[in-house]
């Protein structure tokens, strides 16, 4: 039985979720100023190792990226693409690692940001499973996320990589950037009907189910999940809260699995302490920027300016491409 009228268990919530404005920014510049330092410092470089400019720009590259609806796993292919740098290309085992330590970056992000919010949705679970049963909007929110969580983790279970490998060349990046840009304006042309609190479990589950093609490079995880929420009738601020809930138990699944499969169970490799913390620093400071940019813009205005950037960005790649400047695929 719903024991809350609509909207007031999501408005306690909106009141509590942000981290405080006064703490935000002054944060996120110190984890990029420290960033930046241990660049200038050479931090844990080695010769012939990955430097550490490049992971800041990368780090700073997936703080943005993986939070906005553009696509981090297309920028972060499409940024050494265009730098022709190739260290990570031909390093597997550290590029993995690597990928690793920025996803935990933007995780500590929204982890921080969010952590009101989470207590209160994870304290909501656990009284339903006491109770066996569903009795507030809390508490359907948080089996909301479980069950959006469950498609993506068989999915990546099954295979992420199969999915980088057949369609993460750059031609294709900008082919997914354009048309998953036209769908996102699309579904962003769709009335309002609905916000967080209100939440079906179908929903949830159609929405954990687009999730699945963001393993594709270039079509964006928060992108996808924010136009299937919009497509369900969620009003943006929903679409995007929801988009940055789903990211904690997934995100959190894959740095544990990949961190016990490259660092545990494995040696870590040569040369890594550096591009880790400097990439996981600058990933972190970013992205509780673009966090607070993105809820803060889409409470008034609509994803139009998201949707031209990638379509713009698909139109230079293939130019590129298309004049010989660079080669089409990675």
């Amino acid at each position: 039985m719903r024991t809350s009228g609509p909207g007031t268990v999501g408005t306690q919530i909106d009141d509590s979720v942000r981290m405080a404005p006064g703490l935000v920014y002054p944060l996120a510049a110190g984890l990029i100023v420290l960033a930046a330092l241990l660049t200038l410092a050479g931090f844990g470089e080695e010769p012939g190792g990955l430097p550490d400019w490049q992971a800041l720009i990368l780090g700073a590259v997936q703080g943005l990226t993986e939070l906005l609806p553009i696509s981090s796993s297309g920028h972060l292919i499409l940024v050494p693409w265009l730098g022709d740098w190739h260290y990570l290309e031909s390093h597997v085992v550290f590029n993995k690692t690597f990928d690793v330590a920025l996803h935990l970056g933007t995780l500590v992000a929204v982890v921080g940001y969010f952590w009101a919010d989470i207590v209160a949705y994870v304290r909501a679970f656990l009284r339903s499973l006491v109770r066996r049963r569903i009795a507030d909007a809390q508490e359907r929110t948080a089996w909301a996320v479980a069950v959006a969580t469950v498609p993506t983790a068989l999915a990546g279970a099954a295979g992420e990589d199969l999915f980088t490998r057949a369609l993460g060349q750059p031609w294709q990046i900008a082919l997914f950037l354009g048309a998953f840009g036209v769908l996102l304006y699309v579904a962003d042309r769709r009335p309002a009907r609905a916000r967080i609190d209100d939440l079906r479990f179908s929903t949830a589950f159609w929405v954990g189910v687009s999730q699945v093609l963001a393993l594709s490079p270039g079509v964006s995880r928060s992108g996808i999940t924010i136009t299937a929420g919009r497509l369900a009738g969620l009003d943006r601020d929903a679409a995007a809260r929801f988009s940055f809930l789903l990211l904690i138990p997934i995100v959190a699944g894959a740095v544990v699995y990949e961190a016990a499969q490259n660092l545990l169970l494995a040696a870590p490799p040569e040369g890594w302490v550096g591009p880790f913390v400097v990439g996981m620093t600058a990933a972190a400071g970013v992205g509780l920027v673009a966090i607070d940019v993105l809820l803060g813009y889409v409470r008034t205005r609509d994803y139009t300016p998201f949707v031209a950037y990638r379509i713009v960005l698909a139109i230079a790649v293939l130019m590129v491409i298309a004049a010989g400047l660079r080669p089409p695929t990675f």
